[in-house]
C-alpha cells in the first residue's frame, strides 16, 4: 500500500509510555501512519492544526485543556476526525466526547486490531463505540420518542430519513450502500447533508438523535 492511502494519524496522550505502546500499535500496519504526538489536549489542537491529519487519537483526561476541549477545537477547525481513547467510560465522558464531536469512543483495554480497524473506521466516515459505551448510550435513549426534540427532521428528504434510521442501527457507509442500493459516494453525500440540516458533528450524534426520533 502507497504513502497516498495511508491513514495519518496524530496521537495525544499525557502519558509517554502510553503514547509509545500507540505509536507502536498503529505503526505496525503499512497503510497507517503516526505523523505526530502531543502530550496535552493544546498540543493535540496544534498538530491537527499543523499536520491537518485524517484522525486524532485523544485521550480525556490531560493537563491544560482536556481531550474533550481539544476535540471542540479540532472539530471547530476541521482539522481532523476525533477517536476518543480512554481508561474511563463514565457517562459524563461519554457524553462530552461525543457531545464536543468525537467520531468514536474506545476503551484504553481495547485491543490491537480493534484500535487499528477503529482507526481506519473512523478515517473512512464512519463511526465507532466500544460496546461498553453502545449498550449505556443505546439504553440512555430507548424510551419514548420524542420527534420534536430533534431540531431539523422535518427538513429531511424520505431518503435522509432512511439514512438517519440506518446511522442509528450503527450501519457503516458500506452497509448502507448495500442496504439502500446507491453508491457508496452517494451514501457520503446523504450522510452529509443529514448532519448539515440537523446541525450535527459527527454520525454518532446522527445516531443518537434517530434514537430521539423513534428512527430505530
Amino acid at each position: 500500500m502507497s504513502d497516498v492511502e495511508r491513514v495519518r494519524v496524530v496521537v495525544a496522550d499525557d502519558q509517554e509510555a502510553v503514547r509509545t505502546g500507540l505509536v507502536l500499535i498503529l505503526g505496525s500496519v503499512p497503510d497507517i501512519e503516526v505523523v505526530a504526538e502531543a502530550g496535552d489536549g493544546l498540543d493535540a489542537v496544534r498538530a491537527a492544526t499543523e499536520h491537518r491529519p485524517d484522525v486524532v487519537l485523544m485521550d480525556i483526561r490531560m493537563p491544560g485543556i482536556d481531550g474533550i476541549e481539544a476535540t471542540r477545537r479540532i472539530l471547530d477547525e476541521g482539522s481532523a476526525q476525533v477517536l476518543v481513547l480512554t481508561t474511563f467510560d463514565l457517562d459524563e465522558l461519554v457524553d462530552g466526547a461525543l457531545a464536543a464531536g468525537a467520531s468514536g469512543f474506545l476503551l484504553k483495554s481495547v485491543d490491537a486490531t480493534r484500535l487499528q480497524d477503529g482507526v481506519r473506521a473512523v478515517a473512512r466516515g464512519d463511526g465507532v463505540l466500544a460496546p461498553e459505551v453502545t449498550r449505556r448510550v443505546i439504553s440512555r435513549y430507548a424510551g419514548a420518542p420524542q420527534p420534536s426534540s430533534v431540531p431539523g427532521l422535518d427538513q429531511l428528504t424520505a431518503r435522509e430519513r432512511d439514512v438517519l434510521g440506518g446511522l442509528g442501527r450503527g450501519l457503516s457507509n458500506a452497509e448502507l450502500s448495500t442496504e439502500l442500493v446507491i453508491s457508496e459516494a452517494t451514501t457520503k453525500t446523504h450522510v452529509s447533508r443529514v448532519l448539515a440540516k440537523l446541525g450535527l458533528r459527527s454520525r454518532t450524534q446522527a445516531a443518537i438523535a434517530a434514537q430521539e426520533a423513534g428512527l430505530v
